[in-house]
């Protein structure tokens, strides 16, 4: 049984207790898919993510020729124990001009863009392609680097799909490489470095301390280069909408400590947590809690001692009236998140929350936003706003006002991150109904299993067909 193509998320009616377990970190796992195909033998990636875009990936490597062994993970059912077997920076196998191996990436940017520059290292011709989507998301950038290292790539309009002629590792080759649309433009060529022998030089403001750039140069550090086993973290883009979740349903009864957003070292407790958090400091969403919390500290109905405060000076009725409700949000400080390094994907699940906090937020540097999966920036503003949401958007930045919201049906545009994001308000929302749920097996095949899962495991949520109002039961509720 899969899952219809239109569900309706029922709100929580109490307080939840909750440690939620998430699959792994989907940008690892594909990073260490290509460092593990680089190695030297046999390398066992514990905790791997499996959704549609890493399946994706270990298909890729197997169509080149590398032995990749795939076997359950007992501690969740989306992750896999993967071991790849290295050919000491050897790519096996390929094709020719006439007839390329062809590679099909879906709609996963990650592979997309570290096969392109990994069949480099091989001897043959490959055909890199995808869904429609991924055939209008860049990839001129990453194009050009590689032709400055002396490989040809064939695309008349520098997206895919394209011919890529290996040529084999070029030590001492240079190019240099922008990441004003991509990060991932680099990291395909970081991730290749070793074995090609490439110098790489990275263009942007403060290009070397961009987020995902440091991810990847930190595992190549650590990476077992010769082989052995590495663990996979948790997903914290994954997490942020458990992190929200706490925030929406929070039990009066456990205390939380709100922190300055720079603070080190927070001390806080929700009742809905996320077992094994990253601390490696390798994912920048690792910090949605900490934005998290400043969004909670800014709303009445998270922070009782402000709440209580304004109800004695305005009244019980305080927050239905907008004059009052104005004046008071008047004194509080807006906040600004920037997508660059404030936060990562998890930005969309902070600007999906905050029509629900007391302070308008601003939300910065969005234009990597519009092309991933979906125009995300149009697709946010669009949906808020069916749900009641005050939203403008000015080039490269939201800024999202206090609102009631209220029910609606939210278009997910083939997106994993719209589809979670929106089930999550509907845990807090009465009406939120998803269209195409099935669309989170990019990243997250048992998200919706998690939100209807008894706690402590789950959230206990009830998720119904949204054609007839009946109840989902939870193999119901797996996407593939």
């Amino acid at each position: 049984m899969s899952l219809p193509d239109l569900i309706e998320i029922v709100p929580l009616e109490k307080p939840v207790h909750a440690e939620i377990t998430v699959p792994g970190s989907k940008s690892i796992t594909n990073r260490a898919f290509v460092l593990a195909a680089l190695a030297d033998g046999e390398t066992t990636l514990q905790g791997a993510l499996w959704s549609e875009d890493t399946q994706v990936m270990v298909e890729c490597l197997q169509d080149l020729g590398f032995m990749v062994n795939v076997a359950p993970d007992p501690n969740e059912v989306c992750n896999r124990t993967i071991t790849v077997y290295g050919q000491g920076g050897k790519v096996p196998r390929g094709g020719t001009v006439e007839q390329p191996l062809e590679l099909f990436v879906g709609n996963a940017g990650t592979a997309a863009r570290f096969l392109a520059a990994m069949v480099c290292l091989g001897e043959d011709v490959y055909r890199l392609h995808g869904v429609p989507r991924m055939h209008e998301r860049p990839q001129a950038a990453l194009f050009q680097a590689l032709r400055q290292l002396g490989y040809q790539i064939d695309s008349p309009n520098d997206k895919l799909p394209a011919l890529i002629h290996g040529s084999g590792p070029k030590p001492g080759t240079k190019c240099t490489v922008s990441i004003e649309e991509s990060s991932q433009f680099a990291s395909a060529l970081l991730l290749g470095a070793r074995v090609g022998g490439w110098q790489i030089s990275i263009t942007e403001e403060n290009a070397e301390e961009s987020p995902y750039v440091v991810m990847t140069s930190e595992l190549v550090k650590v990476f077992p280069h010769r082989g052995g086993q590495f663990q996979i973290e948790p997903d914290a883009s994954s997490g942020s909408y458990f992190w929200g979740t706490g925030k929406l349903v929070e039990d009066p009864s456990v205390p939380i400590h709100l922190w300055h957003p720079q603070a080190k070292s927070p001390p806080v407790r929700l009742s809905v947590t996320v077992n094994d958090w990253p601390n490696s400091h390798w994912q920048i969403d690792a910090k949605f809690v900490q934005v998290m919390v400043d969004i909670a500290s800014r709303s009445p109905s998270f922070d009782s001692q402000l709440f209580q405060v304004e109800t004695e000076r305005y009244g019980e009725n305080w927050m239905s009236q907008p004059h009052i409700r104005r004046e008071v949000e008047a004194t509080m400080i807006p906040v600004n998140v920037s997508r660059k390094d404030g936060l990562g994907d998890s930005i969309m699940t902070a600007i999906t929350l905050a029509p629900l906090a007391f302070a308008h937020f601003t939300f910065t540097e969005l234009g990597r936003l519009r092309v991933q999966e979906c125009e995300r920036v149009v697709a946010l503003r669009t949906e808020l706003t069916k749900c009641g949401a005050k939203v403008i958007e000015e080039r490269d930045t939201l800024t999202v006002y206090p609102s009631q919201l209220h029910g609606a049906e939210i278009e997910t545009y083939n997106d994993h991150r719209m589809a979670m994001c929106f089930a999550i308000l509907g845990l807090k929302v009465p009406g939120i109904k998803i269209k195409n749920p099935a669309c989170v097996k990019k990243t997250f095949p048992n998200f919706f299993q998690k939100l209807a899962a008894p706690p402590p495991g789950g959230l206990g949520a009830v998720i119904l067909e949204a054609r007839t109002g009946r109840r989902l039961a939870m193999e119901e509720l797996f996407a593939d």
